[in-house]
């Protein structure tokens, strides 16, 4: 045998042995990898902590000395951040600084910036017009944008855990928001890369981005029922078990993905709003319909007392991430609403506020994702699904162009909101890109 055949030999002896090798590493040292997705002490419960938090590295917050001026840390902690003066549970406020309480009764100290010097704090994600600058901005004006689609929920069988499934009386089709998200995603993706856009999927199937089951958050499951004086039983414990899950780890995994790994200069939540149907086999149709967007804000006084939300508020805070927010969700609401005709959603409770009358859309509200994602958020809930019309805009699946449904020629469902999200961000990069 030559020489030169020896060692093809030996090339494609040795391409097979490391394909092997990583084919054997990822499949007998995948439990290894998943349960580092959760520290021990986070399945513990502790006080004045969210449920499940990583705990907050307060030294964090040093990086944004002298970034914001007091006249915007008291605009935004007041009017966009507090439900009344429940910010004063997390800080105080001197002449050129605030002390922002950290664990228990320790407080560290951020200085304010001069009034004419609000410096750009130091984040991963960019402003529309710290956007490289572009020549020809109409034919491509989201390139060098990164974006990030979370399709709310999850699909499958853990549509049913999570609740928000339904289908009348065992027949026809099944409406599963965690797939109808995802169908809308892909939609909006593949119209935001034809503009130019660096667009990654946080979840791209019908699958949780986690690796974990509801049996692991057992024993906190049984500790938290304790901890509120309710039953421990096999039927309470598993249905705290799916919360844990579902609610809370699975936000939390999606958080570590766009935080540490994606970071993206916006995320979009895409979400579907529901009245209560009842029973999931004989749910209660309605004909209200509607749309809203959630920006983060609001916190109350119980909000204000737990550590990991004070971290993750002046986080938000520092970085600016309210102005971006909310100049992005007014452009796209105001494009949601006249692409899908629906009437703004109104609030009836305490936990969400209007910032503005003129813009009736937008609610601010204090939610995990939009809380613990460190970029500008887009979170988005529009129509109502288990109204009679949307029913019945499903059942009709996909298609191109347009039909009549109840004598208005219409757009398909997915079409209709992802052209109302994607036209709203163009209209918004092309005015402040450059």
């Amino acid at each position: 045998m030559s020489s030169k055949l020896w060692l093809k030999k030996k090339f494609i002896l040795g391409i097979f042995f490391l394909i092997t090798l990583i084919v054997f590493l990822s499949y007998f040292l995948k439990p290894i990898f998943t349960k580092s997705e959760i520290a021990d002490y986070q399945l513990k419960v502790r006080p004045n902590i969210s449920t499940l938090a990583i705990n907050p590295d307060w030294k964090e917050l040093k990086k944004y000395q002298s970034t914001i001026t007091k006249r915007k840390f008291l605009h935004q902690i007041q009017s966009v951040y507090s439900e009344g003066q429940s910010w004063k549970l997390g800080a105080k406020v001197g002449d050129s600084f605030v002390d922002i309480k950290t664990r228990g009764n320790n407080f560290i100290r951020v200085f304010f910036s001069d009034e004419k010097t609000d410096l750009k704090s130091k984040r991963f994600w960019k402003k529309a017009n710290e956007l490289p600058k572009l020549i020809n901005v109409k034919k491509r004006p989201l390139k060098n944008l990164k974006i990030a689609i979370d399709p709310g929920h999850i699909g499958g069988e853990w549509a049913k855990m999570e609740g928000r499934w339904y289908q009348i009386n065992n027949s026809g089709i099944e409406i599963k928001e965690g797939e109808l998200t995802l169908g809308v995603a892909k939609k909006i993706k593949q119209k935001l890369d034809k503009l130019g856009a660096n667009v990654v999927l946080v979840r791209s199937d019908i699958r949780p981005v986690n690796q974990l089951s509801p049996s692991k958050f057992t024993d906190m499951a049984k500790e938290l029922l304790k901890s509120r004086g309710m039953v421990v039983n096999e039927t309470t414990v598993k249905r705290e078990s799916e919360l844990l899950f579902y609610r809370r780890h699975e936000i939390r995994r999606r958080a570590h993905i766009i935080n540490h790994k994606i970071k993206p200069d916006l995320v979009i939540c895409v979400h579907f709003n529901a009245e209560s149907w009842g029973n999931p086999y004989k749910p209660t149709l309605t004909n209200k319909n509607h749309l809203h967007l959630l920006i983060n804000g609001n916190y109350s006084q119980s909000e204000f007392r737990l550590e990991d939300n004070r971290f993750h508020l002046f986080t938000r805070l520092f970085q600016d991430i309210h102005t971006e927010e909310f100049r992005l969700s007014k452009a796209v609401a105001n494009s949601m609403a006249m692409e899908t005709k629906l009437p703004p959603y109104k609030y009836n409770t305490s936990n969400a506020k209007l910032l503005q009358s003129d813009e009736p859309y937008i609610y601010a509200r204090n939610l995990l994702a939009n809380r613990i994602y460190h970029c500008p958020v887009l979170f988005l809930e529009p129509y109502v699904m288990n109204n009679k019309e949307f029913y019945d805009r499903v059942a009709l699946g996909e298609y191109e162009g347009l039909k009549r449904i109840n004598g208005i020629k219409r757009k398909s469902l997915l079409n209709e909101y992802s052209d109302g999200v994607v036209e709203g961000l163009k209209k918004y990069y092309l005015e402040n890109r450059n």
